[in-house]
């Protein structure tokens, strides 16, 4: 019954934070909106040939891990010589996996991981072609800005985009 102006107890409700259920929109997590560091964003997780030519695409929330989505993007893939990959997609899953289907993972480690796995750093230089890939999608102000807010249309664009890069 203490009712000072300006204090805790003026709240109708006692407790230090905002409802849970404000903490984000409904449905964001359905159409791959996440949070991440720099506000609202979505990842694009993409397999490209040895030409930068797309071959596969994920779209996921921003704040989702990069390594859970790789082996079920690459599984039904057939199987290359050499798998490029950013720190991001470090795992032992993920290797595991590249390993078994015969191919070499091309992944630097992770700096917090306990266990060094080899790194050829040569051909990691190919990495490069996904990079420009990514380039060639972002040039789409569409796919960079990401006007559309249902997933099922914004992953429909980076499928014509990547259709359009594949001819291009």
């Amino acid at each position: 019954a203490n009712n000072r102006s300006g204090s805790s107890y003026d709240r109708q409700h006692h407790r230090q934070s905002p409802p849970i259920s404000r903490w984000r929109k409904r449905g964001a997590d359905a159409e791959a909106i996440g949070r991440s560091r720099g506000g609202r964003s979505t990842k694009i997780h993409a397999v490209v040939d040895g030409c930068g030519r797309p071959i596969a695409l994920r779209i996921t929330p921003g704040q989702r891990g990069d390594a859970p989505v790789a082996v079920p993007l690459l599984t039904p893939l057939p199987a290359s010589r050499l798998c490029a990959a950013d720190t991001a997609y470090d795992s032992d899953t993920l290797r595991d996996f590249l390993t078994a289907r015969g191919t070499q993972p091309v992944i630097p480690n992770n700096p917090t991981r306990k266990r060094m796995q080899p790194f050829d750093p040569i051909a990691y230089k190919r990495r490069n072609i996904i990079e420009r890939t990514f380039c060639r999608l972002k040039d789409w102000r569409r796919i960079a800005t990401r006007y559309d807010k249902l997933m099922i249309n914004f992953e429909a664009t980076c499928y014509i985009a990547a259709l359009v890069i594949w001819w291009a």
